[in-house]
């Protein structure tokens, strides 16, 4: 049976699957737009949650901050982000996280896009990776690392240099990718066929056209995606699955019960 769950608030996040009849959850660790070390909300802290979620059967991911760009030139951001990115990566193994899910960043607008992959490199080289680290695919931003299979077959180069590379992991985010000019049919192939994995699927619709660049989510069925199209690529990606389209319980519960019928 496939695992699908939800992007929920981190303060019980066991609470929120059980009330959306997920079998996972995705949360941040903290502030998603803040420089600040991960903390974990759950009453009786990592272990606690550790516990909780072993006893309830829940997968739990952990979102890394919006703020981190490991491929950036600007050194201000940079080097904070790796740091930040490590402290991300213990707290989700003290909670027993099963990954952690970063944006693949991007680089200023007059740089070359290949120092930005080589930074992804050194960030992987010099990462204590004690789980897995899945980059996500992004909508938006010429200059960006993971737009489109195209940069994503350069950056997945880089990356497999890396000590350690070759246990990083994929996540797709169906929004991000239509939104970034990808067609859904045949994705799961075209992925596969540079990054020779999926770990994770976002199953988000989005609310903007096709090659758009909005990274703007929406439930599924109420956006422009192609639902076939959309219901196929799960099928194919045989992965775990997320939704973090908006709404609370109630609507997360519809978006569930949809990607498990078209599951089987």
């Amino acid at each position: 049976m496939a695992v699908v769950g939800a992007h929920v608030d981190q303060t019980d996040p066991i609470a929120e699957a059980q009330a959306r009849g997920a079998d996972a959850v995705q949360f941040f660790l903290g502030d998603p737009q803040g420089w600040k070390g991960p903390e974990v909300r759950y009453a009786g802290g990592a272990q606690a949650l550790r516990a909780a979620a072993t006893d309830a059967g829940i997968a739990l991911y952990v979102h890394a901050p919006y703020v981190l760009n490991v491929a950036t030139t600007n050194n201000r951001i940079r080097i904070p982000s790796r740091k930040l990115l490590q402290k991300q990566v213990d707290a989700a193994a003290e909670i027993g996280a099963a990954g952690i899910i970063v944006h693949g960043g991007h680089v200023l607008a007059t740089d070359d896009p290949a120092v930005g992959f080589d930074n992804w490199r050194k960030c992987i080289d010099q990462l204590d990776a004690k789980v897995p680290v899945l980059i996500e695919n992004t909508a938006g931003g010429t200059r960006a690392m993971a737009r489109g299979v195209e940069r994503l077959e350069q950056l997945w180069g880089a990356v497999m240099e890396a000590d350690g590379g070759a246990d990083v992991g994929f996540c797709l985010d169906t929004c991000h990718a239509y939104a970034g000019g990808e067609e859904l049919a045949g994705l799961v192939e075209r992925v596969r066929a540079v990054t020779g994995r999926i770990d994770l699927v976002h199953a988000n619709d989005s609310r903007d056209a096709f090659d758009s660049g909005a990274d703007r989510h929406a439930n599924l069925g109420q956006g422009s995606l192609p639902l076939e199209d959309l219901a196929a690529l799960l099928r194919e990606a045989g992965a775990p699955v997320v939704v973090e389209t908006p709404g609370g319980a109630e609507e997360h519960r519809t978006d569930i019960a949809w990607v498990r019928e078209q599951l089987g």
